[in-house]
């Protein structure tokens, strides 16, 4: 699991003069020269975080070199697929290396409320301790922490607690201290380099060391892979890595290699539980901060950052919100494979929506988007495990706010909790807001089907306006080679609005406005097996027609049909049309009138009719 961008700000708090950077720019490495000699006993420390089952290829060539590790464990993962096992770490340990705590889910602390925070803490030591290891040594996810998580750590019964990028390397710190002093100034935040990933080199590596020992001290170096390919960045080469074993096995007797508790010492303190997670609501809205209106260090309170594979994810807090003040942007680029999502913190209960194995769940969030997008759901289990669940369809892209709407399969045996949030799976820029998740079976019932004769169409004239240049209710939609551009314009049939549709460049598909795709809070509601009258005013300089889809049994929406074409009209004119048998399982309607070449086109006055009790034309 990758930094979160609080681990930038930790890199911040480091003041560097101009000067002081524009000499090691310069320079480079002949910058960083030290003697081959130690000035003062100097320790190496060889860390490893998350657990990854990649790992053991290190582990294996330690052992070759009689070097002892210290891996960090994120006990909710171990024995789940790509991490470590239980009979893993019973090896490690054999082997004389440390096994220390790294939380149960790898949250970052500083935004969960405290008895969260400290349930990740203790807990993790506590089914560590549980498997048989003595846990003294704590690594804080994504070098996240302040005085409270320093103190948290403490009271759970661990010796000490190591950040990242408070040392110097050619990539970051400069002007930082060379080494850790032992013993640390502060044992919950024991200062370490940057994280080595794929542009640390076996010279880098080294030179670590010998500017540690320039000074004498500590020097921590942190892995995540060691795999001889990976698309995760945070990786170092099997060969790599053995060659800097080897080189750290041959250096002076002064500089040596121990593991974390080695350097700290201390006594094994008893395990402590974190706090028990207190009943949690099963009706109404399940998120928690689901506005994202409650930030901890600028980022919203109970919700983490989530992605894979290989591409660019920056995540920042906007204002304002569809709601409030604050909403969360995404921008990917450099994308290859993978995803990019930001969720409810998966976490033991704290934060994370709760949930009922067989039940299933109606999630929505509103959203802006260049590119498509779609739901990304986990569930939790056992210990504090989190484990991909499904997606929904996907969503097209939106330029203002719309309503992404599905209903979750019911949910697996064993299960406690749910996460899900919107995704982005190539390059673009995702904008969300207003998430809510509810138990379908607390759900109030269905309202009951309005008297024949009514216009199911909200917002029908246009006069409401919504969020940005689009009327409320409804949204801009099209596909192909064409550039679309929607306007509200005071040429109304009745009342102030009318839409205007501009089409240029024509190439293929349409382009058109219509009732929005939502989970039925816009969206005209339609029974199954009835017949509808489409009715919509229009003047257009070409030929127009409807466009007609329908949200199906899963909540997805799915192209159903098209009118034959209306005739290009100087003047209001009523677009008419009845549709076909509306197909099983099938629960709403949206159409609109269309531009499938180049043209302009006006609409007003939409309605939507059950042809049992429709008015006459």
């Amino acid at each position: 699991m990758g930094p979160a961008r609080r681990m930038i700000g930790k890199l911040a708090q480091t003041v560097v003069t101009v000067l002081g950077i524009v000499a090691l720019a310069v320079s480079g490495v002949a910058a960083l020269a030290f003697p081959a000699q130690a000035a003062g006993p100097t320790v190496v420390s060889l860390t490893f975080d998350d657990g990854n089952a990649d790992q053991m290829t290190a582990a294996q060539i330690m052992n070759n070199y009689g070097l002892d590790g210290t891996f960090y464990i994120t006990s909710g993962v171990i024995s789940t697929p790509n991490y470590l096992t239980v009979a893993n770490l019973q090896s490690l340990a054999a082997n004389g290396h440390e096994i220390a705590g790294h939380t149960v889910t790898h949250p970052d602390l500083v935004t969960l409320p405290a008895d969260e925070a400290t349930r990740q803490v203790c807990n993790d030591r506590v089914n560590l301790t549980n498997w048989g290891f003595a846990v003294t040594s704590f690594a804080y996810p994504f070098a996240s922490s302040n005085a409270t998580t320093e103190g948290t750590v403490k009271n759970c019964g661990y010796n000490s607690a190591r950040g990242l990028g408070d040392i110097q390397t050619r990539f970051s710190c400069a002007g930082c201290a060379l080494a850790e002093t032992i013993p640390p100034a502060n044992a919950y935040n024991t200062a370490a380099p940057d994280q080595v990933d794929n542009n640390w080199s076996l010279a880098d590596l080294q030179r670590s060391v010998t500017q540690a020992e320039s000074v004498g001290g500590w020097i921590q170096l942190t892995f995540h892979h060691i795999a001889a390919s990976s698309a995760d960045p945070l990786n170092v080469t099997p060969t790599v890595f053995q060659q800097f074993a080897a080189w750290l096995k041959a250096r002076p007797a002064t500089t040596t290699v121990k593991t974390v508790d080695q350097v700290i010492g201390g006594t094994v303190k008893p395990a402590v539980s974190g706090p028990a997670v207190p009943p949690q609501p099963t009706s109404g809205n399940l998120v928690k901060n689901p506005s994202l209106e409650t930030l901890v260090g600028g980022v919203p309170q109970c919700w983490q950052e989530g992605g894979y594979g290989t591409n660019s994810r920056t995540f920042t807090t906007v204002s304002p919100g569809r709601t409030g003040s604050v909403a969360e942007r995404l921008v990917v680029t450099g994308y290859v494979n993978g995803d990019a999502k930001f969720l409810p913190s998966l976490d033991l209960g704290g934060c994370s929506p709760t949930a009922t194995p067989g039940h299933t769940y109606q999630l929505g969030a509103w959203y802006k988007s260049t590119a498509n997008t779609q739901f990304a759901l986990y569930y939790r289990t056992g210990v504090g495990s989190w484990v991909y669940w499904t997606s929904s369809p996907w969503f097209g892209p939106a330029t203002t706010f719309q309503k992404a709407s599905w209903t979750t399969p019911a949910l697996p045996s064993g299960a406690s909790g749910i996460s899900f949030g919107l995704n982005l799976f190539s390059n673009g820029t995702l904008t969300t807001d207003d998430y809510e998740m509810t138990d379908t079976a607390s759900s109030p019932p269905p309202p009951p089907p309005p008297p024949a004769g009514t216009n199911l169409v909200q917002n029908a004239s246009l006069e409401t306006a919504g969020a940005g240049s689009t009327p409320q209710c409804w949204q801009t939609a099209g596909f192909g080679s064409n550039t679309a551009s929607f306007s509200t314009v005071s040429t109304a049939r009745t009342g102030t609005k009318a839409e205007r549709l501009v089409v240029s460049n024509y190439s293929s598909g349409d382009a058109k406005l219509l009732p929005t795709l939502d989970a039925g809070s816009c969206a005209p509601a339609a029974a199954a097996g009835r017949t509808y009258s489409l009715r919509a005013w229009y003047t257009s300089t070409t030929v127009t027609q409807f466009a007609v889809y329908y949200r199906n049994s899963a909540g997805t929406w799915v192209y159903w049909t098209s009118s034959p074409w209306f005739a290009a009209a100087g003047s209001y004119t009523q677009a008419t049309f009845t549709t076909p048998a509306l197909p099983a399982g099938a629960t709403a309607i949206s159409f609109g009138l269309n531009l499938f070449r180049n043209g302009t086109l006006v609409t007003d006055d939409y309605a939507m009719y059950d042809t049992i009790g429709a008015p006459s034309l």
